[in-house]
C-alpha cells in the first residue's frame, strides 16, 4: 500500500499531471513526513460525493516527478483509473476482494 496523500484533481498541468502543491497536499506530506522524489508512488485522494450526497472520496495511484516547466512536484496518473471509495467496498461497507475470482467446480470447467 502506498502513502495516501490529499490532491486537488482540478489542479492539473497541461500534460494531465496533478500538481502536488495545494495546501491539503502539503499538510499531508508534512504530517506523514514524506519527502517527494522522482519515482515515488503515492495514492492520491480527493473529496467527492455520491449521487445521494454522501462522502465518497476519489483515489488513484500516481508516480511523482519534478516538473521543470511548472517548478513544482507533480504526479502522473491514469485518469481513466480514478475510483470512488465505494467501488472498493461492498454494499454493507465491508472491503471486497478485487482480485481474480476463484475457480469453482470440476477441473474440466
Amino acid at each position: 500500500m502506498y502513502p495516501r496523500i490529499y490532491a486537488d484533481f482540478h489542479n492539473a498541468d497541461r500534460l494531465g499531471r496533478v500538481r502536488l502543491n495545494c495546501e491539503g497536499t502539503c499538510e499531508d506530506l508534512s504530517r506523514r513526513q514524506i519527502e517527494l522524489h522522482d519515482g515515488l508512488v503515492l495514492t492520491l485522494y480527493s473529496d467527492d460525493l455520491d449521487a445521494q450526497g454522501q462522502v465518497d472520496e476519489l483515489s488513484i495511484d500516481g508516480v511523482v516527478t519534478f516538473s521543470e516547466d511548472e517548478h513544482c512536484w507533480v504526479a502522473a496518473i491514469d485518469w481513466s483509473a480514478i475510483r470512488h471509495a465505494s467501488d472498493e467496498r461492498g454494499a454493507n461497507g465491508a472491503n471486497i476482494d478485487l482480485s481474480a475470482p476463484k475457480k469453482t467446480g470440476s477441473a474440466n470447467g
